[in-house]
């Protein structure tokens, strides 16, 4: 690139190396005026306890299930689960174009609190921990089984992300094979790890930390940033200071420190445009195939839609879906954003 080159004005790529991939950044189309969708704030007023909510403690749910009066975390398996465990055997290849395979797995529904007025950064450090601690039980148990091979602990946020309940949960979906996201990000770590002996996050982390231009907060064991690649406007990552493979390698100051970690960078998505913010996030984390998977580095990605505003996002449209993700804001100036804002949530807390 020429010396006058400026990444905070000039379109430029950049690469993706968890993923393999390049996103376009254009930095010069965030001035442009917006006369695009905007969306509707999430009406926020929900009371502590919903008779109608298929979650709350006490309920019953659509199948004929009754919720147990549970008084912090509950999982139970989806009663519409995307994945079954009795799938039999086969699937067709027809000149090796028209091909289909079986899958088996299990579907899992956690609910965070028993509070339905709620969210995570709402809760408290001890609240988050027994969520991270049924994270640990449920990758354990559903890990060890033979015909999981893959655990992906995910929560969707808010109806921008599709949630069809606003009650505080996630999901756990378990599965014979590894999905496309965590197979591409191991075949980049493992061929990190291979060449250089470390693994790929633990000299990425290194870098961010000395740079500071994408970190967002820190504390004892973890590092939220904005990746130097992230394509959605708000898009972070959590990692673990420490190289370990999954979840379930955390010593119980590390699972403090994940939980204090999740409630700090969800107070400050809230805080941006003053709404419970919307996003997809989840764990990444070592396949459960019998492996080591030394390269694997634990971490959390968080994919926030919201671009300029609580009624302004980003879509997925045209370039993006014929060539490469792209972004306007650049992760630099994302970071900053997040940096600025208060970790005092814009609202009242309600007590638990």
């Amino acid at each position: 690139m020429s010396a006058s080159f400026d990444s905070t004005e000039h379109p430029h790529r950049r690469f993706n190396a968890l993923a393999g991939e390049w996103v376009l950044v254009s930095p010069h189309r965030s001035k442009r005026p917006w006369q695009g969708q905007q969306e509707e704030p999430e009406q926020e007023h929900r009371p502590a306890y919903d008779p109608t909510c298929y979650l709350c403690p006490g309920n019953s749910r659509v199948g004929g299930e009754v919720n147990p009066k549970y008084t912090d975390t509950f999982v139970f398996n989806n009663d519409f689960g995307a994945l079954t465990p009795d799938v039999p055997t086969g699937g067709l290849n027809e000149g090796g174009l028209l091909r289909a395979e079986a899958e088996s797995g299990v579907c899992r529904v956690i609910c965070f609190s028993p509070r339905h007025d709620l969210t995570l950064p709402q809760m408290t450090v001890p609240a988050i921990r027994k969520v991270v601690d049924l994270w640990v039980e449920e990758f354990a148990t559903l890990g060890a089984r033979p015909d999981i091979n893959y655990v992906q602990i995910f929560e969707n946020k808010g109806p921008m992300m599709g949630c069809s309940n606003p009650h505080p949960h996630g999901q756990i979906w378990a599965q014979r094979t590894v999905p496309g996201e965590p197979a591409k990000e191991t075949v980049q770590q493992l061929a990190y790890f291979q060449e250089h002996g470390r693994t790929l996050l633990a000299d990425y982390l290194k870098i961010e930390l000395e740079k500071k231009e994408r970190v967002v907060l820190e504390n004892e064991h973890f590092v939220v940033l904005v990746p130097f690649w992230a394509v959605w406007p708000f898009e972070t990552i959590i990692i673990s200071r420490r190289a370990v493979q999954d979840i379930t390698q955390l010593t119980p100051a590390e699972r403090d420190s994940l939980a204090d970690a999740v409630r700090r960078l969800t107070i400050r998505y809230d805080n941006l445009f003053n709404i419970s913010f919307p996003y997809s996030a989840g764990l990444h984390q070592r396949p459960t195939d019998g492996q080591e998977h030394p390269e694997w580095h634990l971490h959390m990605h968080f994919f926030p839609p919201l671009l300029r505003s609580a009624t302004v996002r980003k879509f997925m449209v045209g370039y993006e879906m014929l060539g490469d993700p792209q972004r306007d804001v650049t992760p630099e100036f994302s970071a900053g954003r997040l940096r600025e804002q208060s970790e005092v949530h814009y609202k009242a807390v309600p007590a638990e």
